[in-house]
């Protein structure tokens, strides 16, 4: 008897979940997947066409609250948790929801899912959202063509509009963006990679945007996958890289999957090290050598610049910062803010009495985002009341913390300024140390 099968997850580690254990396996039938965490996903199918054979009518993808009833009407044995940056209270609060209807709760692991290339692969994880994956990912990425190396970059899924479209997407030039009508979650990962002329891959079908990055018409030495929330990498890495935040310590030991990340780390990169206190920088690295005495420790420091600090002194500012990072990352300042106190700010203006539509519904679903405006871009309403909440609230300037050039996407009618960040390692080891190293035990130069 096959058994029934429901993957809960959030439209990322649940397709790939699929596609790696599932598709084509004739014990399973999975009958459904929930969403959570990333608006308007729910309500929608995985198409019979990345489904494969055994999924002629797709599988359709229905709203997490609506659990317990599926788990009844389709007579579920199993439920299978796939998403990420959750903490254990809520895994194990979901895992009893699913015990106490009847079924089993799984998490699959690296075992069953991870992709094995035929390039060396670099692997760029953390244990929280908004640990610095991405500058960290940019850093090694010029090191590595500064050695004459072919890199290309996979960054784990974002997939939220046509996803046979998505099964397989390369982005080489900013226009390419438009190209593929990427979200603000999207242009905020894929933009700063190819402004910097090196080509990301993204998508739904990971097995396929891995052969396809192997055969990259540009050439290819060396996979760098760039990692999303704080999930373990979809490809066997041969350099296992994560980045912990001391300014959420202890985070590294209390969410899901963050501590496998850091568990499975070869290099750990403690960032931030400017904007932290010492005591829990302390508490870090106490918790590195706990779970991962064997990984090598870089400490690393993100120094922020702006195009024109005169929009900040002295003057009562919007902060826009990276959406996710505080929705389901759960910071409380990020880059905007930093540079807003760096360059005298007079104040903080609090944008939540002049959100509008899918906004207000934000700060609703996070009340603890405080005094900052998420940039969250899924769709064009949002971008609609992003723009409209921006140029709404009673501020003299715009602080821009996102990684992108918000003003080529949505017209702001307030002086604004871009913040910049990228990772500066303190001391030793190095980065660049550490990929001299890899480089010569792969044989690439």
């Amino acid at each position: 008897m096959k058994k029934n099968v429901i993957i809960i997850g959030a439209a990322g580690r649940d397709f790939h979940n699929f596609n790696t254990y599932f598709r084509g396996n004739e014990d399973y039938n999975v009958v459904a997947f929930t969403a959570a965490q990333i608006p308007d996903i729910d309500g929608r199918k995985y198409p019979a066409a990345l489904a494969g054979d055994l999924y002629p009518d797709g599988i359709p993808i229905y709203d997490e609250s609506n659990l317990v009833q599926l788990i009844n009407d389709l007579k579920i044995d199993d439920c299978v948790f796939s998403y990420s940056d959750v903490p254990y209270e809520r895994v194990m609060g979901v895992s009893a929801i699913v015990n106490a209807a009847g079924a089993n709760f799984v998490l699959l692991g690296p075992g069953d899912t991870m992709v094995k290339s035929t390039k060396p692969v670099i692997a760029v994880g953390a244990v929280r959202t908004g640990c610095g994956k991405s500058q960290t990912s940019r850093k090694v990425i010029e090191y590595l063509m500064a050695k004459g190396l072919k890199v290309i970059a996979i960054r784990h899924p974002m997939p939220y509009g046509d996803l046979v479209a998505q099964k397989v997407q390369r982005f080489a030039t900013v226009e390419d963006l438009a190209k593929h009508k990427c979200t603000i979650e999207e242009m905020e990962e894929y933009e700063p990679h190819v402004v910097r002329g090196n080509v990301i891959y993204a998508g739904v079908d990971y097995e396929a945007i891995l052969r396809a990055a192997e055969q990259d018409p540009d050439g290819c030495d060396v996979i760098l996958w760039d990692g999303g929330n704080n999930d373990f990498p979809f490809y066997k890495p041969d350099l296992n890289m994560t980045v912990v935040d001391p300014h959420r310590p202890g985070h590294e030991l209390r969410y899901y999957p963050g501590e496998v990340t850091l568990r499975m780390a070869d290099v750990a990169i403690i960032n931030k090290m400017d904007t932290a206190y010492p005591e829990d920088i302390q508490e870090v690295r106490e918790n590195i050598a706990a779970v991962a005495p064997d990984a090598i420790v870089v400490d690393a420091a993100s120094p922020i610049k702006v195009d024109d600090p005169s929009v900040i002194k002295g003057k009562r500012v919007l902060v826009v910062e990276d959406g996710p990072t505080l929705t389901h990352g759960e910071m409380q300042l990020g880059a905007g803010t930093v540079a807003a106190m760096k360059y005298g700010a007079s104040e903080l203006v609090d944008p939540r009495p002049f959100t509008v539509g899918k906004l207000s519904e934000t700060f609703e679903i996070y009340p603890n985002i405080g005094t900052l405006l998420p940039a969250m871009g899924y769709s064009e309403q949002q971008l609609k009341d992003l723009e409209t909440t921006i140029n709404n609230t009673d501020c003299d300037a715009v602080v821009i913390g996102t990684p992108i050039d918000l003003n080529r996407i949505v017209k702001i009618n307030k002086p604004n300024t871009r913040v910049y960040y990228d990772l500066q390692e303190i001391g030793h080891p190095t980065l660049e140390g550490i990929l001299n190293d890899f480089v010569k035990e792969q044989g690439l130069g």
